[in-house]
């Protein structure tokens, strides 16, 4: 089975279970900061390895996030463990803030720009986006900066991306000109 299809199934699971017990957002917390956690190369690497034990990998997790998740949580990766899936745990937490973002009907936009963009253009973009049929009512921005833009913007989202930067349209130029 694949990697994705295993993370799908166990994050469809713990959401399930956050749901039953009205949890939903305290785990979607928990994830996040297992997210941020696994960023560590150290901790990463001690979930992927297969020489670790299990109890040793149980151990190292509880210290390590003892009182900062919830019990769902805890219980959810000792079973994942107990399984022998815990090496799919970045997987999973990926999984399950994209079925979350589903469940609660967010739409994540990606925004580059060539230059920084003011708290008012923002505004103006979200406004657009909102009243658009492609896109949730909830919008999430992730803005980015790319100077290689030059100028201009490009949007991803819902499996779609516009591009409207001054760097493809001259690129656009040159092969209309070389042709």
């Amino acid at each position: 089975m694949s990697v994705q299809r295993i993370a799908g199934r166990y994050a469809k699971s713990l959401l399930d279970l956050a749901i039953e017990r009205n949890e939903v957002d305290a785990v979607l917390e928990d994830m996040n900061y297992i997210k941020a956690a696994l960023k560590s190369r150290d901790l990463y690497l001690l979930i992927k390895s297969p020489i670790v034990s299990m109890d040793k990998k149980l151990s190292i997790f509880r210290k390590i996030f003892s009182g900062k998740i919830q019990k769902t949580t805890t219980a959810f990766f000792e079973i994942m463990t107990r399984k022998g899936r815990e090496d799919h745990l970045p997987e999973i937490v990926d999984s399950f803030i994209e079925q979350y973002k589903d469940y609660k009907q967010i739409s994540t936009v990606y925004i580059k720009t060539a230059v920084a963009l003011s708290d008012d253009a923002l505004a103006t973009i979200r406004e657009k986006l909102a009243a658009s049929p492609d896109v949730n009512k909830n919008l999430e921005l992730e803005v980015s900066v790319d100077p290689s833009l030059l100028g201009g913007f490009t949007l991803q989202f819902e499996g779609k991306q516009y591009d409207s930067s001054i760097a493809t349209k001259l690129k656009d130029l040159r092969k209309q000109f070389s042709n």
